[in-house]
C-alpha cells in the first residue's frame, strides 16, 4: 500500500499520465505512440516503467492490442481525473491572464440542447462573450463517468431515476413530452387527427433497441392491437432522424420542445397524434462536493432564466 501511495503522489508524471490514457484510448501501442508524436518502442519503455514501479501489470499486450487490467482500469481513472483537474486549473489561470471568462464543459442530451442549452449559451454569451462552452452530446450511460472523472462540469438532460447516486445533486427542471414529426408536406402532416395505425404503416426512426423510450414507444403500438413498424431505422440522434424523414418519408419521436423549435423553421411537422408515454423531467446533474467554475455557475443561472417558456 505504501509502494503504491508513493507512486501516485510522486512517481508519476503528467506526461505518465497522458501516456495512460491514450493507451486506454487507443488500445493499441502504435496509434497511442502516433497520437503522442512518440516512436512505438518510447510507448512501451515507458509503459514498462511505470508498471515496475506499481510493481504490476497495467496493460496486457497482444498481437490484437493492449487492454487495461484491473489494476490498469484504475490507475486510467486516476490518470483521467487529475488531467481533469489540470485542464480546468490551466484554463481558468489563463483565463484569469487574458481576460476572459474561462469555460465550461457540459454535458447534454438532444432533447436539451437545441433549445434551452442554446438560449443559455446565447444569454451568456451577451454577458461576455469570451466565455467559452465545450458541449459533449450523449447519453447519461457514456456522459455520467466523464461527470464523475471531472471531464464535465454539469450534465443536462432526462433524469433517468435509474441513474440516482449519493454522489450526484439532481435538479429537476421542466417537463418535455414526447410528440410524433415527420417533414412538411408528409400526408399524415396534412391530417386533423393522427392513430398509431396511421403510424405503424410508415418507416419511422425508432431510439435503439436498448434505449428506454423504444420499450415504451413499442407499447403504445400494442396498446392500440398493433405491431410496431417493421421498416425501421434505429438511432437516438436528431441529424439522423432529420435525414430519414426528409429522404424516406419517416416518422420520427423527439421532445416537443426540440419538435416545436424546429417546425417554427420550416425543418418538420408535428403531427396531431397523441402520445401519452412516460418520461423523467429534463434536469441538471452535478458531482456533489465539486466546486464549479465562475463561468459553470453563470451558465446554470443563464439555464434556470431561460425556464418559463418551456414550462408551458
Amino acid at each position: 500500500m505504501a509502494q503504491i501511495d508513493r507512486v501516485l503522489r510522486s512517481n508519476l508524471k503528467l506526461r505518465h499520465l497522458q501516456m495512460l490514457v491514450a493507451l486506454d484510448q487507443f488500445r493499441h501501442l502504435g496509434r497511442a505512440a502516433e497520437f503522442l508524436a512518440l516512436t512505438q518502442p518510447a510507448v512501451s519503455k515507458t509503459l514498462a516503467e511505470i508498471e515496475s514501479l506499481f510493481g504490476l501489470p497495467l496493460f496486457e499486450r497482444s498481437t490484437r492490442g493492449t487492454e487495461p487490467t484491473a489494476a490498469g482500469a484504475s490507475v486510467v481513472r486516476f490518470a483521467r481525473s487529475v488531467l481533469a483537474g489540470y485542464e480546468r486549473t490551466r484554463d481558468e489561470i489563463a483565463a484569469e491572464a487574458s481576460g476572459a471568462s474561462g469555460r465550461a464543459s457540459v454535458g447534454a442530451m438532444v432533447s436539451a440542447t437545441p433549445v434551452l442549452l442554446a438560449q443559455a449559451v446565447e444569454r451568456l454569451k451577451a454577458r461576455s462573450r469570451r466565455a467559452t462552452v465545450l458541449i459533449e452530446e450523449g447519453d447519461l450511460a457514456h456522459l455520467l463517468p466523464k461527470l464523475r472523472l471531472g471531464e464535465l462540469d454539469l450534465f443536462l438532460g432526462r433524469l433517468e431515476p435509474a441513474y440516482a447516486s449519493p454522489d450526484l445533486e439532481t435538479e429537476s427542471l421542466y417537463k418535455d413530452p414526447m410528440v410524433a414529426v415527420a417533414r412538411p408536406g408528409h400526408p399524415l402532416a396534412r391530417r386533423r387527427a393522427v392513430q398509431w395505425g396511421d403510424v405503424a404503416e410508415q418507416p419511422c426512426v425508432l431510439p435503439p433497441p436498448w434505449a428506454s423510450l423504444r420499450v415504451k414507444l413499442e407499447q403504445q403500438f400494442f396498446a392500440h392491437d398493433l405491431h410496431p413498424p417493421v421498416d425501421i431505422v434505429e438511432s437516438a440522434s436528431f441529424l439522423s432522424q432529420l435525414t430519414f424523414m426528409h429522404q424516406r418519408g419517416a416518422v420520427a419521436f423527439m421532445a416537443r420542445s426540440v419538435a416545436r423549435h424546429f417546425a417554427r423553421q420550416g425543418m418538420l411537422a408535428v403531427l396531431r397524434l397523441p402520445v401519452p408515454v412516460e418520461l423523467p423531467p429534463v434536469g441538471l446533474i452535478t458531482l456533489r462536493g465539486q466546486r464549479v467554475t465562475p463561468v459553470t455557475a453563470q451558465l446554470v443561472e443563464c439555464l434556470r432564466e431561460g425556464l418559463k417558456n418551456l414550462r408551458q
